[in-house]
């Protein structure tokens, strides 16, 4: 995939970029995977704005992916590559001998055609899903399990993959894309391989509506906000406020470490 630029043709259009479809299916979603998505808008449960900026945006449907892997030792065929917008990377529609149709976050590499399998003893090559400890070392996984059976939680990005560099006392040690560098138990599944789309990080949104359409309203800086409403708010003139910066509700916003809860599994922080 390759990223697009648009010409120029008004202003709207002059700093726009795309990722290339070519590889996508020109297909409608599985039905029988797709179910309605409704706005939360940032709220909770209980109504209140927990994530700010939230709201309208482009209707959706959300596409269910097989985060589990749960066909096992079964081979299935990859018939679409299809774009989703609920996430960034590309997902791929399996199909299984026994007619179940199930979709999964699509890695680098793997094309219309190819068969992909989860088992505990199956081959590690792209799109397979086994433990950990059947990996070998060296090896680029994502969709990892956190705790074995929950599902893959971490990896799930365009273009991201953790590499597997140790196994010691039924713990596996990852290094994740951030530069972290963790333990992860030996009996939690992942799949093999690199996630696609990688080129997504570099477009260029180019005009304030296409934020709009995927739901991001806009940012307004604390600074030109009243005292009332903002702890960097109010001053006479153009005031910088000299407070750190800091959120509506005076909670650090650059730099402060916020993690209470300190994880024996963590060998090194992320940069």
């Amino acid at each position: 995939m390759a990223i697009v630029r648009r010409k120029p043709r008004n202003s709207s259009l002059r700093f726009q970029s795309f990722v290339k479809t070519d590889d996508l299916t020109k297909k409608a979603p599985e039905k029988s995977l797709v179910v309605g998505l409704r706005k939360k808008g940032g709220r909770n449960a209980f109504g209140r704005i927990t994530v700010r900026h939230r709201g309208g945006g482009a209707r959706r449907l959300y596409r269910m992916i097989d985060f589990d892997r749960a066909e096992r030792d079964m081979a299935g065929k990859v018939v679409a590559i299809e774009y989703d917008p609920n996430r960034n990377t590309r997902i791929a529609l399996i199909v299984f001998p026994n007619g179940c149709k199930r979709y999964i976050l699509t890695p680098e590499g793997l094309s219309i055609g190819a068969t992909v399998i989860a088992g505990e003893q199956v081959e590690a090559r792209v799109g397979n899903a086994l433990p950990l400890r059947n990996i070998p070392i060296g090896f680029f996984v994502h969709n990892i399990e956190i705790t074995p059976g929950s599902g893959g939680k971490l990896v799930r990005s365009a273009g991201l993959s953790a590499q597997l560099i140790a196994k010691d006392n039924g713990f596996v040690t990852l290094k994740m894309p951030s530069g972290e560098v963790r333990m992860v138990r030996e009996d939690c599944w992942a799949t093999v391989g690199a996630l696609g789309n990688a080129d997504h990080k570099n477009i260029s949104v180019g005009k304030a509506g296409r934020t709009r359409h995927l739901g991001i309203r806009p940012t307004v800086r604390g600074v030109v906000m009243n005292p009332v409403d903002h702890p960097l708010g109010g001053g006479e003139g153009k005031s910088k406020s000299g407070k750190p910066p800091c959120s509506p509700w005076g909670r650090n916003a650059k730099g402060a470490k916020t993690r209470r809860r300190k994880s024996s599994l963590i060998i090194k922080r992320r940069k």
